[in-house]
């Protein structure tokens, strides 16, 4: 018998037992949901075809220390540098005076994992109470079974849309990683990468075209648009980005890292979230194998996993077959990497992920490393900076730099920590070649 949710209503706004407002099925049609950035290729893609499901959605976008400082105001110092980044843009936009706040909803993701991530939903709602605002809804999407509301739920077929921007997503990032250090003509990757966004996103409107039939073969018409590129051949250090989630992926978690690493003459690669997804699902098998526990979700994660497995082939297959590009490592390939350096039971945070992702970038030639890293992260300081000894000492020529991110962290320390990496990387380039 389905157990009956107390509710009641306080000036207008409908709350639950545990004193959070609800975010109803009517509701879905006059809010706007806020969520702030971290994969800009993918969230603009995911923007585009949440409104077909009938969603409002603005992707926040701040940049700048303010950001950091207003985080700092409704969180305590002592958690962790995305939290406070997170809740500070969320703030600045739900304070802005740009939108009315009874009519708009925070959204964050969450995997559930052992970190303070997975307190982000009350570390927010607890800022909004501070702010006197806390009959502004909070709407997790996770698959962790942590708290959903009735007018935030996705059916199986729009979960698969959403899958399907993270595959494109993905292929775009890394075209564009090995595209924009080398163009003849400053803009093109920039100019390509839109075309295809809002094509894409033109695509959405018609369900047809989310057949992954089509998805496929648009992977080929992508990968044959980007090496139609006019692309010069000056050989350039190849720099790997790992580390925590958000500042890996984040231009506002990581002072735009990416950026600034094109800016000093390297091409830069980043694992795709594909691969994040696919750790997530692992960690469900080894739950089983090491606790005995969670039987039935490592039986869904198993099927889970070939089916994401076979989409990351996919993109692989399209890359190697349709250009010269250097294609993704197959994340079963990965993981096997891992062995012989951490245990799968480290699965806090990053966990294993992140060494694994370390070996790889080695083994394809990207000996060049930058390890991300929140400051007072104590998982990703143990898979992270915690691991690079043990990997120098099987990979020699590994040239791997931890940097910590955090409020009080100074960009410029951070930038003449990685030039002098960089500085490494050139030298070492110009003895191969």
């Amino acid at each position: 018998m389905k157990k009956e949710i107390k509710t009641k209503m306080i000036d207008g706004v409908l709350y639950d037992e545990s004193g959070d407002p609800i975010f109803t099925e009517e509701m879905k049609k006059d809010y706007t949901l806020l969520v702030p950035m971290m994969l800009p290729i993918h969230f603009n893609l995911i923007k585009k075809l949440i409104l077909n499901y009938g969603f409002k959605a603005e992707f926040l976008d701040y940049s700048g220390l303010e950001v950091a400082q207003t985080g700092l105001k409704y969180v305590h110092n002592d958690t962790c540098y995305p939290a406070t980044l997170v809740i500070g843009e969320m703030m600045q936009a739900v304070l802005s005076g740009k939108y009315d706040t009874h009519k708009i909803a925070l959204v964050i993701t969450q995997s559930g994992g052992g970190c303070r991530a997975s307190n982000y939903l009350n570390l927010i709602k607890k800022a909004l109470k501070k702010a006197d605002l806390r009959y502004i809804p909070v709407l997790s999407l996770n698959f962790a079974g942590l708290k959903t509301q009735p007018g935030f739920k996705f059916t199986l077929p729009q979960l698969y849309g959403l899958l399907k921007c993270l595959i494109y997503g993905d292929l775009l990032m890394l075209l564009k990683n090995q595209c924009k250090p080398y163009e003849k003509n400053n803009g093109d990757t920039e100019k390509l990468i839109n075309y295809w966004i809002e094509k894409l996103s033109e695509e959405f409107k018609d369900k047809k075209n989310l057949k992954y039939s089509h998805v496929k073969k648009n992977m080929r018409l992508i990968v044959r648009d980007f090496n139609k590129l006019e692309l010069t051949n000056v050989a350039k250090p190849k720099v790997g980005i790992v580390g925590e989630i958000f500042v890996k992926y984040s231009p506002l978690g990581n002072n735009n890292l990416e950026e600034f690493l094109m800016s000093e003459g390297a091409e830069v690669y980043v694992p795709g979230i594909l691969d994040f997804l696919l750790y997530f699902l692992s960690n469900n098998v080894y739950d089983t194998k090491l606790y005995g526990v969670r039987k039935k979700t490592a039986f869904i994660s198993k099927i889970a996993y070939k089916f994401l497995l076979k989409k990351e082939k996919d993109i692989i297959i399209a890359v190697k077959s349709e250009s010269k590009f250097a294609p993704p490592t197959l994340f079963s390939e990965t993981e096997k990497m891992r062995k012989g350096y951490i245990s799968e039971g480290m699965k806090m945070g990053e966990g294993w992920l992140l060494t694994a992702e370390m070996i790889e970038l080695i083994s394809r030639g990207i000996n060049n490393i930058v390890c991300t890293q929140p400051f007072g992260c104590l998982p990703n300081h143990i898979a992270g900076k915690g691991m690079i000894k043990q990997i120098r000492e099987k990979n020699p020529q590994a040239n791997i730099i931890a940097i910590d991110y955090d409020a009080s962290a100074s960009k410029v320390n951070q930038e003449n920590r990685i030039k002098l990496m960089l500085e490494n990387a050139k030298q070492n380039l110009n003895q191969t070649t």
